[in-house]
């Protein structure tokens, strides 16, 4: 097996391409070991000290390490561990929780409609391809909240990304939009 890394925006994360599916039906962030309760990969890579967050993408994982730690001496732990996982044959996610539907008024579910699909087709994409991934939140009088996950949480570009690209591309298709907001 063959894993390919690439360099993240974010210094303190690197995105690994494992050639294989990682979790095809949504994207998951984990942030402690004890958010990874349903997923055997995400435990075993946070046994690796330095080892901060995981976000597991359609086919990529993204790896945040603590400041304290060189990417020179985790890649080989961490390259180790997912191929030792997927050797096992166990699943990378043993059950995959549903989001609490977002409780919208009726004029604001259309718009919310409209970002989700933009985001879906303008944004994830390019936010994919850095390691990462934008969750819509919330829309409300004006309002969008969204989250950034992976590489792009706590990038150090990411607000710039947010607020100058996201937000000027949203406000262009839907003028009923006033700021975007990071949750």
């Amino acid at each position: 097996m063959f894993i390919q890394t690439e360099l993240t925006p974010n210094p303190k994360t690197v995105k690994f391409i494992p050639g294989k599916e990682v979790s095809p039906a949504k994207s998951i962030n984990f942030s402690s070991v004890n958010d990874a309760a349903n997923s055997p990969l995400a435990k075993r890579l946070f046994l690796i000290d330095g080892v901060d967050s995981i976000f597991l993408g359609s086919d990529f994982i993204s790896i945040t390490k603590s400041e304290s730690i060189d990417w020179q001496e985790l890649k080989p732990l961490i390259l180790s561990q997912v191929m030792q996982h997927y050797m096992t044959g166990d699943p990378i996610i043993e059950e995959v929780k549903e989001d609490l539907p977002i409780e919208l008024s009726e004029d604001d579910k259309e718009i919310a409609t409209q970002i989700e699909d933009l985001l879906e087709t303008r944004v994830r994409p390019s936010v994919a391809s850095h390691g990462g991934d934008i969750v819509f939140h919330n829309y409300s009088e004006g309002i969008v909240e969204l989250e950034m996950r992976g590489a792009c949480s706590g990038c150090p570009s990411s607000m710039a990304t947010l607020k100058m690209g996201v937000e000027n591309m949203l406000k262009h298709y839907i003028p009923e939009i006033i700021e975007v907001r990071e949750v």
